[in-house]
């Protein structure tokens, strides 16, 4: 029964491996690990020698490669593509981040996959936030296109990656005390090791548990950006604010006064769109019932603020 992470070297996919291997739901020699580089080789040589085949292919390979990559998977566990500059300018349906899933998905086809597990976005689907375009266009994709099962989980925002929509938050030294952003309210944070436990747990079980089915994987306990602001403030002991502007506002902010590439900032902004329609405060239990089969809780948000400060 092998199975297949496309992109295990990456943080989700390594925390599902590793959430894999430590707690015994599969067996290594089960396993068939994608990575694009050497680093990510190296990243994959313990899981290697203890049995896990390793395949080198990367999004600018053709299909040919990618069917060499998955051949002889039952089920394959799809992260998306990293490549968001894909995305910007508003990139027609094919031609965003999804053209690269729609490759891997086409080569898993065609050598007889049975069931995709796909790592979508734990916003609204349709969501506002240019951010999920491509993960809509893939879910959408499995939907019309995929013949076999299907697993669509949208992952909750990570825990880490709370100076990204904290104002592009420069943790070594940024000295801001009022941050500008373009739209707030509560989101479901979750950190990456709980996601890659639950997944694991998800991509282990029987096919037909999951078959088909759509969940969200995001603790029930959430913060808004205005709560993280608190959390920082108390631990570097200054007040630390944010301060909520238009859109465009936000955009002229990034790029003229922080020098960044016009084309993320603009891409990246409507995910505060997003979170003024509140899309990111997830209800949905399917994370905190999957830890607690493993007598774990979730990592919680304070945590890790202050681990990334410390």
């Amino acid at each position: 029964m092998p199975l297949a992470i496309v992109g295990a070297s990456g943080s989700l996919g390594f925390a599902i491996l590793k959430a894999l291997l430590d707690q015994g739901l599969v067996i290594a020699s089960d396993l068939i690990l994608t990575t694009s580089s050497s680093a990510g080789a190296q990243k994959l040589q313990d899981a290697a020698l203890k049995g896990a085949v390793t395949r080198h292919v990367n999004w600018d390979d053709d299909q040919g490669a990618w069917e060499a990559a998955l051949q002889g998977c039952d089920k394959v566990f799809l992260i998306s593509s990293s490549r968001i500059a894909k995305d910007f300018n508003d990139a027609p349906l094919g031609q965003g981040r999804e053209a690269d899933h729609f490759k891997a998905l086409e080569a898993a086809k065609a050598v007889g996959v049975e069931h995709i597990y796909y790592a979508s976005l734990a916003f609204a689907n349709p969501s506002k936030s240019d951010v999920m375009t491509a993960h809509e266009r893939t879910e959408n994709w499995l939907k019309q296109n995929w013949s076999g099962k299907y697993t669509i989980i949208r992952e909750g925002l990570y825990n880490e990656s709370w100076p990204l929509y904290f104002g592009h938050y420069n943790i070594p030294d940024d000295e801001r005390t009022e941050v500008p952003i373009a739209g707030d309210s509560k989101i479901s944070w979750t950190s990456i090791p709980d996601l890659g436990m639950a997944n694991a747990i998800i991509f282990a079980a029987p096919s037909e548990e999951w078959a088909d089915k759509t969940c969200y994987l995001s603790q029930s306990q959430a913060h808004s950006l205005n709560d993280v602001a608190a959390m920082i403030s108390k631990l570097k002991g200054k007040d630390v604010r944010v301060k909520v502007v238009p859109r465009e506002e936000h955009e002229t902010f990034y790029v003229q006064k922080r020098g960044m590439e016009e084309p993320f900032v603009k891409w990246w902004s409507k995910s505060y769109d997003a979170l003024r329609d509140n899309e990111c405060e997830i209800q949905d239990p399917t994370l905190e019932l999957l830890l607690g089969k493993q007598s774990l809780k979730p990592k919680q948000m304070e945590a890790t603020v202050a681990e990334m400060l410390a």
